[in-house]
């Protein structure tokens, strides 16, 4: 681990001044925020992160889960994922987001975990977080390992010759299926407000790149618009009931009356370079919720899914699981 400067910030724009002093080529590589911990520090461990600033964001007011004037619901990027999945509020108006939440990580790292923290997780690619291999990502320009190596956990759509990385984040499928939104605070002081689909970057030429985010741009919170209508699932497919990533998961909110979808939306993790949702096919979930309404959906999803070998499975099991979450919506369980 190499050497570094830590300063606990007192107010947001002290926070966020101290992050915009030090910058890179690389959109700011060498200074980190840090609240949870629970990825940064691993990945200054494995010496993945060198950064030579850290700004520690604790103290700062940014915890709160409050209900919004037109009945949504804005999180605080410091509020726990534990205390996000075990609020009230969420659990009545967006359980898909409770369970996406509590399927991910242990208990203990739940507690540590913060929702901003969450949104901007690194990749567990083992090629990322291994400093012996080449990883465009970790050091662009140096080539992607994983392309022809061990790819079981990586992403089928989304990803490009630079980068076949997957997202890892369980509660950031769930915020997109919600049509969540992402607040923050640039350095000179504004408030930006951005759909969650826009703050991911797909890997394209720079998968060193992974958000839209500015240099010393911080998130404040995100907020959920008023609860949708109809049933919401989470369903996580993994190689273990405990502590894993997902293969594939699906978050769906779905409008069905009896067997019959009036309307229905789906986002997925474990597939894509991103927490994944293609808005053009949801209209073919419409109708019977029936193995035929779950293959159209399905064909037009994974249009342009590419596997590289170990992964291929992942194209067949998106299929499945798609037609398990609508048998699920259809008999109520």
């Amino acid at each position: 681990m190499n050497a570094f400067t830590y300063t606990p910030a007192k107010s947001l724009d002290q926070a966020v001044q101290l992050a915009s002093r030090s910058q890179t080529a690389q959109q700011g590589a060498d200074v980190r925020f840090v609240a949870g911990g629970t990825n940064l520090i691993d990945m200054m461990k494995l010496n993945v992160e060198r950064p030579s600033v850290i700004v520690d964001i604790n103290a700062l007011p940014l915890d709160t889960i409050a209900s919004t004037p037109n009945g949504g619901l804005t999180i605080g990027a410091l509020a726990r994922n534990s205390d996000v999945a075990h609020h009230a509020a969420v659990q009545r108006d967006y359980p898909v987001l409770s369970e996406a939440l509590l399927s991910g990580a242990s208990p203990q790292l739940r507690n540590m975990a913060t929702t901003g923290g969450n949104l901007l997780q690194r990749t567990r690619c083992v090629y990322f977080r291994d400093t012996a291999h080449a990883c465009n990502k970790r050091e662009p320009g140096s080539g992607c390992a994983a392309l022809a190596g061990f790819n079981r956990v990586h992403a089928i759509l989304g990803t490009s010759e630079h980068c076949i990385a997957s997202h890892p984040s369980d509660m950031a499928v769930a915020m997109r299926v919600l049509d969540a939104t992402v607040e923050t605070i640039k350095p000179d002081g504004t408030a930006r407000n951005m759909p969650i689909a826009e703050l991911h970057a797909l890997p394209a030429e720079t998968p060193h790149i992974e958000t839209t985010l500015e240099h010393g741009e911080l998130i404040t919170a995100v907020t959920l618009p008023p609860a949708p209508a109809g049933r919401q699932i989470y369903r996580k497919v993994r190689d273990r009931a405990s502590y894993a990533f997902a293969m594939v998961s699906v978050a769906a909110v779905l409008d069905i009356e009896g067997s019959v979808i009036k309307s229905g939306k789906m986002a997925f993790g474990g597939i894509g370079a991103k927490p994944w949702r293609d808005e053009r096919a949801e209209p073919d979930l419409q109708g019977e919720a029936d193995t035929r309404a779950a293959d159209a959906f399905s064909a037009k999803v994974l249009a342009n899914a590419k596997g590289h070998g170990s992964n291929d499975f992942k194209i067949p099991l998106t299929r499945r699981t798609i037609r398990a979450v609508l048998a699920q919506a259809a008999q109520g369980d």
